[in-house]
């Protein structure tokens, strides 16, 4: 017998190249899992304790948000208006500002303000249908205070029902205890702080950056392969600022997905291409930061990379709440189109944060993640800016909305 059947649905299943609609379709869900999903002619012969009649409505499958920095503390509300009135990166940065300021302020904050700072902002995305969110280290850039930051992430997936995975981003800037010494911390970060979050399950994914600023891309390596000498996959920011050959450099060790891309050579597109590396993009980050660059969608395209969208939720660059928000402008600002767009917050964000096949779709045997939207069409998730369309959203088979 199944739990929950919702009949008379048009329901986008992400199977195939497309969005893989079923019409009409049902849904149906066992132990808080997906036991079947199909065309509503083909619907089994099965009692269910409860049917929920869809209504035509369309059913998604729940939001996964591959890149975050959801944990932090203290705001940057200054340099923002500073950044309006002229000021550059670089002065804030020689200031004190930019990810050293939250690095300061989350170093004096404890686990339970870290956590209490960070519930509103994960709620926010829920709201909007995350059922799946990655969330960062990298604030702390010392021991304590990056295992405080793991910590807190594991706890706002345990106190609020959502599936969280976490990234070590300790290579995310240079401390000032390091100063002029990068490698040297990179060698920290390998031999004392990635191996305590990992004996303490704190950590699922290695991140860093290759940008070739405060860290070295060879340092970076270092890293890297200490935490899949670990076991663990990796992903990284690169080609923001400019071609640091991130993206291909990210592709020949097999990373999960490289992150920003900016400036990324079709060169990097093409290793991508061959590795499987997910291009994750970020485009909360060029609203913010009013960035005139986009990056190379259409070579992503041509070579066939799949296309993950992200919030990448912080303080200093996107602070974005919105996961519609991030589907509109996937495809205003980067010209995705609405089907590229919804796989990419959907199954192709699942491969970007190592759950390929585990979420972001809608088939047996997957948790029974979903959202009932009232739209007339999915391109309609992308089309307003700002707007709300109604939702029913489903976790683990409940209703939480």
């Amino acid at each position: 017998m199944w739990d929950d059947l919702w009949t008379d649905a048009r329901i986008a299943t992400m199977q195939g190249d497309a969005l893989g609609l079923i019409e009409p379709g049902a849904i149906a869900v066992r132990d808080g899992h997906i036991a079947w999903v199909g065309p509503m002619s083909e619907l089994p012969a099965n009692d269910a304790r409860r049917t929920h009649d869809a209504g035509g409505r369309f059913i998604l499958p729940g939001f996964v948000d591959p890149h975050t920095h959801l944990v932090f503390a203290g705001n940057r509300i200054g340099e923002f208006e500073r950044q309006l009135g002229g000021a550059t990166r670089a002065e804030l940065a020689a200031e004190g500002g930019g990810i050293l300021a939250t690095m300061y302020a989350t170093r004096a904050a404890s686990e339970d303000d870290l956590v209490a700072g960070a519930t509103p902002r994960l709620l926010r995305l829920m709201s909007e249908g995350v059922t799946t969110v990655e969330i960062k280290s990298g604030y702390g850039l010392d021991l304590e205070s990056e295992l405080r930051m793991l910590r807190a992430a594991r706890r706002l997936g345990r106190e609020n029902g959502i599936r969280v995975v976490t990234s070590f981003l300790g290579a995310h800037v240079t401390p000032p205890e390091f100063k002029g010494r990068s490698a040297e911390y990179l060698t920290y970060l390998a031999e004392v702080v990635l191996p305590a979050a990992i004996a303490e399950g704190l950590v699922d994914i290695c991140d860093g950056g290759i940008e070739g600023l405060s860290i070295q891309p060879v340092d970076m390596l270092r890293l890297y392969a200490a935490a899949q000498r670990a076991g663990l996959p990796v992903k990284g920011h690169t080609d923001q600022y400019g071609d640091a050959g991130g993206g291909g450099i990210l592709a020949g060790i097999g990373a999960l997905s490289a992150d920003h891309l900016e400036y990324s050579s079709e060169a990097s597109v093409v290793a991508m291409a061959a590795a499987g590396t997910v291009a994750t993009l970020l485009p909360g980050s060029t609203l913010f930061l009013n960035e005139p660059r986009r990056p190379p969608v259409e070579w992503l395209r041509k070579h066939g990379v799949r296309m993950a969208l992200a919030t990448n939720c912080n303080p200093g660059s996107s602070p974005t709440l919105s996961p519609l928000l991030v589907l509109a402008l996937g495809c205003s600002f980067f010209r995705m189109t609405p089907v590229e767009a919804l796989r990419g917050y959907t199954v192709h964000a699942a491969r970007a944060a190592g759950l390929a096949g585990k979420v972001g779709e809608l088939r047996a045997g997957l948790p029974a993640d979903f959202v009932l939207w009232d739209i007339t069409q999915p391109a309609e998730l992308c089309y307003w800016l700002g707007g709300s369309p109604g939702r029913e959203i489903i976790r683990a088979g409940v209703s939480v909305s």
